[in-house]
């Protein structure tokens, strides 16, 4: 809770990691510990786990707490964490909430409640409760309709930030752009936003983010947050030749459901024992693996540690494959 009292220093890039299972199906306690001292290694700002990448509507709430417990002491401090603690069900998410603070969390990103499409005057009721019942917890909404069906609109995120001072920033899940810029204006520069859209990573900063929460940086932790601070250093040619040299990995995100592509890179690089996503999502199909190996290798130079090592073996085992384009700062392959 070392950042409790001052969320603005939560900044750069939270990794929103995977929650790894056994072949089984189990938590994988040893896996689980191994990426998250890879991310703080790999120089990660902090680290989040019960996001949509962590599966947690998959997970039992004793399940998602036994993780949250994991990082809580990998972390140990050393940077933010920012557990996802909500859940379809408010019972649940006060539940995790409070586990959250126990452990030591600084933030609780509460994702809005998925499946019932809840009103406007609905959202503000619940977010209401939760913030109302921890005033002393830092709340961040997180908004993803693509997940949930629901969008949080800036009017409403500004009548909360009026309401409770504890809710005190937004995690922005949405490709629409103008929604951000909206959510700013409303709700004053002092709110704090972080993207949870890859490729608004970096233009969210140009208008008053303070990160972000990609599920890139599973697989290129470096590279995610040396973007941002390239950009905080005022080298914005850098930061920019980053955000370019992650859109293979992006794109490798998504070839099936996310996490499923994100897992078995992590698992044939040796990070994690197993690939193994619960139901209803599946392992990434035979269909998918050879796409998500072209674009590992075409995202080389973005990659460092166990993924480089198995983008570069794959590479040299299939010398018609695609290969690694230096990118320049505009985006266009260099020469």
């Amino acid at each position: 809770m070392k950042f409790r009292s001052n969320p603005a220093l939560v900044r750069g890039s939270i990794a929103p990691v995977v929650t790894p299972f056994t072949a089984n199906g189990d938590l994988d306690d040893s896996s689980l510990r191994s990426l998250v001292r890879w991310q703080l290694e790999s120089g990660s700002h902090g680290i989040s786990i019960g996001g949509s990448t962590g599966e947690p509507s998959s997970q039992s709430v004793a399940e998602r707490i036994a993780a949250m417990r994991i990082v809580a002491e990998e972390t140990a401090d050393r940077v933010p964490f920012v557990p996802g603690t909500g859940s379809a069900k408010l019972d649940e998410t006060l539940e995790m909430t409070e586990a959250a603070m126990k452990l030591g969390a600084d933030i609780a990103l509460v994702i809005t409640p998925y499946y019932s499409r809840p009103t406007q005057d609905g959202l503000f009721a619940w977010y209401s409760e939760i913030a109302a019942t921890f005033p002393d917890m830092p709340i961040v909404l997180y908004n993803v309709p693509i997940r949930t069906a629901v969008d949080v609109a800036p009017e409403t995120v500004a009548r909360l930030r009026r309401a409770h001072p504890n809710i005190v920033g937004i995690k922005e899940t949405t490709k629409d752009f103008e929604h951000y810029s909206q959510t700013f204006r409303r709700c004053g520069s002092d709110l704090l936003m972080w993207s949870g859209i890859e490729l608004l990573c970096l233009p969210l900063l140009a208008i008053g983010g303070i990160g972000f929460v990609s599920a890139v940086a599973n697989i290129a932790p470096r590279a995610v947050a040396d973007m941002y601070q390239s950009w905080v250093d005022g080298d914005t040619e850098r930061a920019v030749e980053l955000h370019y040299a992650l859109h293979p990995l992006v794109d490798l995100l998504f070839v099936e459901t996310n996490p499923a592509p994100i897992k078995r890179v992590l698992e044939r690089s040796g990070i994690i024992a197993s690939g193994y996503v619960r139901p209803p999502l599946i392992p990434v199909t035979d269909k998918g693996q050879r796409p998500i190996e072209d674009l590992l290798v075409e995202g080389l130079p973005a990659l460092d540690g166990p993924p480089a090592e198995l983008a570069r073996r794959l590479s040299h085992a299939d010398p018609g494959r695609v290969g690694p384009t230096p990118v320049g700062a505009n985006g266009t392959a260099s020469a």
